[in-house]
């Protein structure tokens, strides 16, 4: 019996040292950067023609909310890409190791599955940057989606590619804004 007491103590003692992302707890400062985008939202656009693609219009329909532990801000996609349907999972997260903001994107059709877009992110102010593929001058075209968010409950969004890395052109352009749920 005493030898039970001592072990529910130490277990107590243990939860009561848990890690500060607790379930309940709020984000840290970096996470709360993220915090902008979390709810439910609409975006609608124009994809611009190019050697690959014809001209066309897009639309997301995003919900993102908290893991319980505040750690990642998770959104599920469904997106319209020129009539083609594309269902993605995003895990969207500050890396305390690295000090990085990442974007983790799974398909579940639209896309190989074996291919999930990893990328590095960066936000300053209201502006965020997911860079996906990076331009090899004379070789490869980079590729980047730019959301600059504001005034609250709005955002404008552009996917850019680059062929040198410096200079920038839009192949999409889009506004999304919040939906209100569950109010009349």
């Amino acid at each position: 019996m005493r030898q039970l007491a001592w072990i529910l103590l130490g277990a107590g003692a243990a939860a009561c040292a848990a890690p500060a992302n607790t379930i309940g707890t709020a984000p840290t400062p970096q996470l709360q950067r993220l915090d902008v985008s979390a709810g439910r939202w609409v975006f609608h656009g124009k994809l611009a023609p190019t050697k690959s693609a014809k001209p066309g219009a897009f639309t997301w329909n995003e919900n993102c909310r908290w893991s319980p532990n505040h750690l990642y801000l998770e959104c599920t996609f469904s997106n319209l890409w020129s009539g083609k349907a594309v269902e993605s999972l995003v895990v969207d997260t500050y890396n305390s190791a690295d000090h990085g903001y990442w974007h983790y994107e799974l398909f579940a059709t639209g896309e190989p599955g074996r291919k999930p877009f990893i990328s590095r992110m960066t936000i300053a102010g209201n502006t965020w940057i997911e860079y996906g593929g990076r331009a090899v001058p004379g070789k490869k075209s980079g590729e980047r989606i730019v959301y600059h968010w504001g005034p609250p409950g709005r955002v404008r969004v552009a996917i850019e590619r680059s062929k040198d890395g410096v200079h920038w052109t839009a192949t999409a352009k889009g506004d999304g804004h919040r939906i209100r749920v569950g109010r009349r």
